[in-house]
């Protein structure tokens, strides 16, 4: 699924059957392999471009991995690795964008004054790979084996705490299959959670929009007068609670938190039920502030939380559960 079409044939000495007449490297026909392959590198390019800045606080994902892809890395396979693609391929095209009035600007990767991305750590040496690597290859054959949902940004922030959790195993034989674990829990969480990354089903029963209202009937059962408060300020849950609910918090709180989190959030049993409690707790927890503060500083509340004992989060989100 990685590797580009007719490659290990080719390097075993067999004539590439990949480059025939009706199929190449510039057929049009949809269902070419060919056609397939380049089509999946746009998806590749925006899952690099997120796995590279995962977790910018530690620098796990940038540290080499002591079980990497030996099929992939072996010298004498010669096979191109998801990042040797993404740089040949960044490098042959120009960077095509389109602003919101239409105008479409063209820019060669090259030409930015800003730090690629490519050159923004350092490459380790040949036969080495990054954690981050693997979290690529782990998103992009997700995104070949569900190509109904494919890649949305924010997947990376789902996948990167289940690896982080399975490759930091102090049981070295339990580490040495991080990739292989990480991928089936992240399928099968995924599977759970997947229409909250599905923008035609937002205003659904299942969908996100549904999610984001129900944190605040929640909050509104729980709260009438912080509910009234945010009303009157017209502060609208997919300000703040998108991010929340999507991301299952991991954006808000330091990774060994967000761990914890997960951990009572996955132990129960109507986990995502209860991410809605948790988040109605972040909301209640403090409310003293949100009742003081104006639209400007309250958004600033919800945006860049500001409590980080995330015991105490959970301590009163099943309060709130209790109470119900």
């Amino acid at each position: 699924m990685i590797i580009q079409p007719g490659i290990a044939k080719a390097n075993m000495g067999v004539s590439r059957e990949d480059v025939t007449f009706e199929d190449h490297p510039l057929n049009p026909n949809p269902d070419s392999r060919w056609n397939t392959y380049f089509r999946d590198n746009e998806v590749l390019l925006q899952i690099d471009k997120d796995v590279r800045r995962l977790c910018p606080d530690i620098s796990f994902f940038q540290r080499a991995t002591e079980y990497p892809c030996l099929l992939i890395l072996d010298p004498q396979n010669e096979f191109e690795t998801l990042r040797k693609r993404v740089e040949q391929t960044t490098l042959k095209s120009q960077t095509v964008a389109r602003n919101r009035s239409g105008v479409t600007n063209m820019s060669s990767p090259h030409k930015n004054s800003a730090p690629s991305s490519l050159n923004e750590y350092e490459v380790l040496p040949n036969g080495c790979e990054a954690h981050w690597e693997v979290v690529e290859r782990i998103l992009f054959i997700y995104a070949k084996l569900n190509p109904g949902i494919a890649y949305v940004q924010g997947m990376n922030e789902i996948v990167g705490p289940l690896y982080y959790t399975f490759a930091t195993d102090p049981n070295s034989e339990w580490k040495e299959h991080a990739e292989a674990d990480t991928f089936f829990c992240f399928t099968n969480l995924m599977a759970e959670i997947r229409d909250n990354f599905i923008k035609s089903l937002d205003d659904s029963q299942c969908g996100i929009t549904y999610k984001m209202e129900k944190v605040y009937s929640t909050l509104k059962d729980k709260d009438m007068e912080l509910y009234m408060k945010l009303q009157e300020q017209n502060i609208k849950p997919q300000f703040f609670a998108f991010r929340w609910l999507t991301l299952l918090l991991s954006q808000e709180f330091l990774l060994p938190d967000v761990i914890r989190i997960w951990d009572s959030l996955f132990a129960d049993d109507n986990r995502f039920e209860f991410l809605l409690v948790v988040c109605c707790a972040m909301l209640i927890l403090i409310r003293e502030q949100l009742l003081e503060g104006d639209f400007t500083v309250n958004m600033r509340l919800l945006q860049d939380y500001p409590i980080t004992d995330v015991c105490q989060i959970l301590q009163k989100a099943k309060e709130l559960q209790d109470s119900q």
